[in-house]
C-alpha cells in the first residue's frame, strides 16, 4: 500500500547502490536530509500529501476547503513541504494570483542512519513513524473488515524467509524498483484506476 503520489516510507537506511531507475530511465529523486523529514513530520502536512496524491493539483483555497482549515494555514504548511523538496508548482495550471501545487513525482525518501541522525532528529523521526503506524493500524482495520467485498481491490501477502541484512536491503531495493514500475498519479493513470494503499515491511521472527 504506497499512497498514490505520496512519498514512500521514509523507513529505511540508505543503499550504496545507485538509485532506482524509472520506466523512463531516469534516476528517482533521493531525499535523505534529517530537516525533509523533519517538514513531513505533522499530520497535516500528511493530508496534503495524500489529497495531491489522490486528486491532482491544488491551492490552498481548494486544500482549506477539502481539508477545513484557514488558507493562512495551509499556505505555511505547503511552504514547509515544498522547502522540504515534497511539493512543488504545478505545470499547465492557470496564472493568477494563487500557486497551483503538486506532489513531487519519483522521490525515494531515504532515513539517514540512526548513528548520523542527532537526537533531535531521532525524536523526529519516531513522531513521524508513530503518525505512519496509526494509520497503517486503520488501513489493516479496513483491509480485515472489508477484505470479502472488495470484489478484487484488496491484496495481501505474508512470508518468511532466513536472510542477511545485506539480502533484506537488497528485497527493499527490488521493492522500490516495483514500486517506481507501477508508479502512477491521477494525472497518467489508466482508465478505471483508483488510489491505492501499498505498505511492505519486514522485521526479525527470533
Amino acid at each position: 500500500m504506497s499512497e498514490s503520489q505520496e512519498p514512500p516510507e521514509p523507513n529505511s537506511e540508505p543503499s550504496p547502490e545507485p538509485e532506482p531507475a524509472t520506466e523512463s530511465g531516469d534516476a528517482r529523486r533521493a531525499v535523505s536530509d534529517p530537516a525533509a523529514l523533519k517538514a513531513l513530520a505533522h499530520p497535516l502536512r500528511l493530508r496534503i500529501l495524500r489529497h495531491l496524491g489522490i486528486h491532482g493539483p491544488a491551492t490552498s483555497t481548494t486544500l482549506a476547503a477539502v481539508l477545513g482549515e484557514n488558507t493562512g494555514t495551509l499556505s505555511y504548511h505547503l511552504r514547509r513541504l515544498e522547502q522540504g523538496g515534497f511539493i512543488e508548482d504545478a505545470p499547465d495550471r492557470p496564472g493568477g494570483r494563487e500557486r497551483w501545487w503538486q506532489a513531487v513525482r519519483g522521490l525515494d525518501v531515504r532515513r539517514p542512519a540512526q548513528d548520523e541522525m542527532t537526537d533531535g532528529e531521532r525524536a523526529v523521526a519516531s513522531t513521524l513513524d508513530r503518525m505512519r503506524m496509526e494509520e497503517d493500524v486503520e488501513l489493516a482495520r479496513r483491509f480485515m473488515e472489508d477484505q470479502a467485498n472488495s470484489k478484487g481491490w484488496m491484496r495481501g501477502s505474508r512470508s518468511l524467509s532466513h536472510l542477511t541484512a545485506e539480502e533484506l536491503g537488497a528485497f527493499h531495493d527490488a521493492y522500490l524498483d516495483l514500486l517506481a514500475r507501477f508508479a502512477h498519479g491521477p494525472e497518467d493513470a489508466s482508465p478505471g484506476a483508483r488510489p491505492v494503499h501499498l505498505r511492505w515491511f519486514g522485521l526479525p521472527a527470533d
